[in-house]
């Protein structure tokens, strides 16, 4: 049993450790064991059984590393039939290409969202999106449209979590919340990036279940609030379309 747990806990490590290049594509040992708390020595025996097993890759000039050929092999093998970030991929451009504006689409994952597809501007100046990012639920026209659609007991939740931001208003977040139910949208500006506004719609599956959250973002220059609400109609009705394909 005792073995059993040791294992376990190995293999929670490692997945720790895979983890870390989430926040940056090369990361030396010391950056490592700071992230995930060990000590150098057991991540440096982690990170060998891994760059041997060619899911990391050591540069021998820098000694950093970074992620090997097995992560993308094993990304070829994930089931695209009914990964929304595939399936919506051409609704999403579609809609890009009429607002002319960068358009995104975001999964709740516990007390954050995750960008798991971006379409990007085309224009000169534009708002960039990497995707696989994750970012905070508190903040973001996103972020309150998959809050909103949460059941009470999960938004009461987050909002009584000892991580809440101090700077964003419990009171003043719920009444938001209460206003995107009622038009179906949400707008923020400058709230998690300054110069950056945005516009999000929910995607309902064809069993009425939120599936998705829905954005367009860009300069605040070229979207100010009056501007994304115009916008937002034609957000929900290929929020529609697509909850057909899902």
């Amino acid at each position: 049993m005792e073995d059993r747990k040791l294992t376990v806990r190995a293999v929670e490590r490692a997945l720790d450790i895979l983890m870390c290049f989430t926040k940056n594509n090369e990361l030396a040992l010391t950056e490592i064991a700071s992230l995930i708390g060990l000590h150098k020595s057991t991540v440096h025996r982690l990170l060998t059984t891994l760059e041997d097993q060619g899911f990391v890759v050591r540069n021998k000039e820098t000694e950093k590393y970074r992620l090997g050929l097995k992560i993308w092999e094993l990304s070829m093998h994930l089931s695209q039939s009914d990964d929304p970030a595939i399936r919506l991929l051409p609704a999403m451009e579609a809609l890009r290409d009429r607002l002319g504006e960068t358009v995104s689409l975001y999964l709740r994952d516990g007390a954050d969202r995750l960008r798991i597809q971006a379409v990007q501007s085309n224009q000169g100046i534009r708002r960039v999106a990497q995707v696989g990012v994750r970012l905070p639920l508190s903040v973001g026209a996103s972020s309150k449209v998959l809050v909103a659609s949460a059941p009470a007991v999960d938004q009461e939740e987050l909002l009584n979590a000892a991580d809440w931001p101090e700077s964003v208003d419990r009171d003043v977040y719920r009444q938001q919340l209460a206003e995107i139910l009622e038009k179906g949208y949400a707008i923020s500006i400058e709230e998690r990036e300054p110069g950056a506004a945005a516009v999000s719609v929910p995607i309902f599956d064809r069993n009425g279940q939120v599936a998705a959250a829905l954005s367009m973002s860009g300069p605040v220059t070229r979207l100010p609030a009056d501007t994304l609400r115009e916008h937002a109609p034609v957000l929900m009705e290929a929020a529609r379309e697509m909850g057909m394909m899902i």
